[in-house]
């Protein structure tokens, strides 16, 4: 084959590859965007559509929609055939909807009021929003929602300001706590000399493969004794931790790659080591820093074992994961609630990945090649 028909060759070939590549990447994100865009939908409808309609109304689509209300006499006895303008139907059907002649749908409405609603087919959109899922989670604020028996329950919201501020608390100094002293000590492992160096670097590493939950309770008893249990401070030294060895280890293979002649130069230079580490390290480790940091954020902010353990659930120390399934847990139906209480609980993590995000490719890839 030519030279150049090969070369044809290769690039139909690259283009090809390219095209399989974003076609994957493509289906990942919308298998991703799907459920959050019906999340974040769910979270601005009324709690009586929630219960009655999928979030997926909101697009045009077809649908029965009532426009007539038919009042059967009080007596009815709905054992026997009902008779619904000149035609009989059973029970059974008027509760699934059924057909009439006129091409319209017969449904009950209220069976135990005899209403009868008659819908017709038509094409339609859900443009019924509303921010009073967000009062309720946020402020505790009171709601309605309409029984299909014709009564109204009313319900309060849960407050999530305090449990904001409880993960708040403890997400912040346990990301600060282990990614200082994972820098510090990725920076001894892989510039200073001492004893048992590559021994206790390797037993930092042997760390990850340790399941987290093998070591709650030891360190539960310990806290006991202690009096740590049920405090912030607790907590932010099991999560500094867990997520020490991690951390220890990216930024090893970040700073470990660094050029050599720059801590030759500021040695000569008589710099000492903490000088070198907080002049030349840390603002040439802050691409690495932030993507750690985001990936211990995000772990903390989203944990619920850990905290749930080590500070307990009763309200005041309660943090959002444990809110959220509390909710889950005692208002099962309560959709409205879930869906915007979720969006509440990813706002900080969305803030911070964004915030973060041109850092985060570069501390990935930092360490991976060299020159």
């Amino acid at each position: 084959m030519p030279r150049s028909g090969r070369r044809e060759g290769r690039r139909r070939g690259r283009r090809g590859s390219k095209t399989v590549v974003n076609l994957v990447l493509g289906i990942i994100c919308l298998l991703w965007l799907i459920p959050t865009l019906g999340l974040f939908v769910s979270s601005f409808r009324p709690a009586t559509e929630i219960l009655k309609t999928g979030w997926w109304t909101i697009f045009p689509h077809q649908e029965y929609a009532a426009k007539d209300r038919i009042q059967l006499p009080k007596d009815t006895d709905l054992r026997q055939p009902i008779e619904v303008n000149g035609k009989a139907y059973t029970d059974d059907q008027l509760r699934s909807g059924v057909k009439a002649p006129d091409g319209s749908e017969l449904i009950w409405e209220n069976r135990r009021a005899r209403t009868i609603d008659v819908r017709e087919l038509g094409w339609r959109m859900d443009t019924n929003y509303t921010l009073d899922n967000y009062a309720s989670v946020l402020t505790g604020k009171e709601y309605e929602i309409p029984k299909p028996d014709g009564t109204v329950s009313k319900e309060r919201g849960s407050n999530l300001n305090r449990a904001f501020l409880n993960t708040m608390t403890v997400a912040i100094p346990s990301t600060i706590i282990p990614i200082l002293i994972a820098t510090f000590a990725a920076y001894a492992f892989a510039w200073m000399r001492f004893p048992l160096r590559k021994t206790l670097f390797v037993i930092v590493i042997m760390l990850l493969v340790v399941p987290l939950q093998v070591a709650l309770i030891p360190i539960l008893k310990d806290y006991t004794s202690l009096g740590l249990n049920g405090t912030f401070l607790g907590v932010w030294i099991a999560h500094a931790g867990f997520g020490l060895p991690l951390a220890t280890y990216f930024m090893y293979s970040y700073i470990s790659q660094l050029p050599k002649d720059l801590f030759e130069s500021a040695f000569m230079d008589g710099a000492s080591n903490f000088t070198i580490f907080t002049k030349l390290i840390l603002p040439l480790a802050v691409p690495s820093i932030a993507s750690i940091s985001i990936f211990q954020f995000l772990w903390v902010w989203n944990d619920y074992l850990v905290s749930l353990v080590f500070i307990g659930s009763q309200p005041d120390v309660q943090v959002l994961s444990m809110r959220i399934a509390n909710l889950v847990g005692s208002r099962g139906n309560d959709w409205h609630l879930l869906t915007a209480a979720a969006f509440v609980s990813m706002l900080m993590p969305l803030a911070v990945f964004f915030s973060l995000q041109r850092y985060f490719v570069r501390g990935l890839l930092g360490g991976s090649v060299k020159g």
